[in-house]
């Protein structure tokens, strides 16, 4: 009886929906169940035909021409469209390189700019690849400097207060992601980024598993510097290319250390010697992956004609009724939930951590049993994490 009760309670659910619609809108299989777009959002029926457009008609036909035509605007009208999604001006958004590529520009200019300073916070929430980049730059670039993981009491959280104790003025840079990529906490960024200031030091923010998924608005949080990738939420596809945002202020002062001609002043005058440009696109370095690049627009207009703000109102609606179950079927059946309750404090998936969590996982990526196939995402030890977008 209660299984009926839950199905009539999801039918109630998707009855009003009122963006049920764009679900027609991606390349969908009836046999899988997908809660996997928290590592690689789904393919959008038009990025289909982008791309044999800008493969077939741009690349075959035009081929050089379609520079001019079509590719050299390509990276700031996309930019523009993320600027739009995570609250920014257009000419504070790059898109271009990768994640990490992007994240270590930015600690290394902000790193350079707070010379004067020796201390790095980050804590053992964050992305192991942000972790990466932070020590290479310590071990390569700045040897004075000292990286402070701050450690979680429960692997699910941390607090403000908690992040501020660790704090001091020789602080040049906290690194943390908005939403943790295990637990899904959704950490005040406003709150934080508050106390960072406080302090004198630069705030740089992963956007890897928020945008997209959560409303964000880097000017009233007061951002300096963030990074985001494309293939999660934002439905780019695999190995997208990421964005980097440069608060305005900051744009003189924060140096690209990788020099490029995409991030020359004047990359088509072929000058011997590098002129950064002034604005936002000294962060470009190489030729753009055009390819990749078109890819990633459809997914972003896709988010915002949705509005962010209808989105998180539905994954808030999915995440509660995915509690409801946890607590009724699954938690006496040994799991645990290893993300938040409060939805505030939750991002856009919801972890699950079971001793045996691997083998739960294959055996809902491969039943035996001739059911659906379903889709979630396994992270060691034991967790078995379930995206919601």
């Amino acid at each position: 009886m209660q299984g009926a009760a839950f199905e009539k309670q999801a039918q109630e659910l998707d009855r009003q929906d009122s963006l049920a619609s764009f679900q027609n809108r991606f390349v969908r299989d009836e046999n899988v169940i997908y809660l996997d777009g928290n590592s690689l959002g789904r393919l959008p029926l038009k990025t289909v035909d982008i791309l044999e457009k800008t493969i077939r008609h741009q690349w075959g036909n035009r081929l050089v021409r379609s520079w001019n035509e079509h590719w050299l605007d390509l990276s700031q009208r996309i930019a523009a469209k993320i600027a739009n999604l995570i609250g920014a001006q257009p000419d504070e958004v790059f898109i271009g390189d990768s994640t990490s590529v992007n994240l270590y520009k930015l600690a290394y200019g902000a790193l350079s700019y707070a010379s004067n300073k020796t201390k790095i916070l980050t804590d053992d929430l964050n992305f192991p690849s942000d972790l990466y980049i932070l020590q290479g730059l310590i071990a390569n670039h700045f040897p004075d400097m000292q990286l402070d993981i701050i450690k979680s009491h429960n692997g699910i959280d941390l607090t403000p207060e908690a992040i501020e104790e660790k704090l001091s003025f020789d602080t040049a840079l906290v690194c943390l992601s908005q939403v943790a990529y295990k637990s899904a906490y959704l950490y005040p960024m406003q709150d934080i980024t508050h106390r960072i200031h406080k302090h004198g030091a630069l705030a740089l923010w992963d956007l890897s598993h928020s945008a997209g998924a959560v409303p964000i608005d880097v000017k009233t949080a007061d951002i300096d510097l963030a990074v985001g990738c494309t293939y999660k939420y934002l439905n780019g596809g695999p190995g997208a290319p990421a964005f980097c945002y440069v608060k305005k202020e900051l744009q003189k002062e924060i140096k690209n250390p990788i020099c490029g001609w995409f991030g020359h002043r004047d990359p088509f005058a072929f000058t011997p010697s590098y002129q950064p440009s002034d604005s936002i696109s000294q962060f470009g370095t190489g030729t753009p992956g055009i390819l990749s690049l078109a890819a990633v627009e459809p997914g972003v207009d896709c988010l915002l004609e949705a509005g962010m703000t209808n989105l998180r109102v539905k994954s808030v609606k999915q995440s509660r009724f995915f509690l409801e179950l946890y607590d009724a079927l699954l938690e006496q059946e040994g799991f645990s939930l290893g993300s938040p309750r409060k939805d505030t404090a939750r991002g856009s998936h919801i972890t699950l951590q079971h001793p045996e969590g691997y083998r739960i996982t294959r055996a809902m990526i491969e039943p035996r049993d001739g059911s659906k196939s379903i889709i979630p995402d396994f992270r060691p030890p034991d967790h078995i994490r379930l995206g919601i977008a």
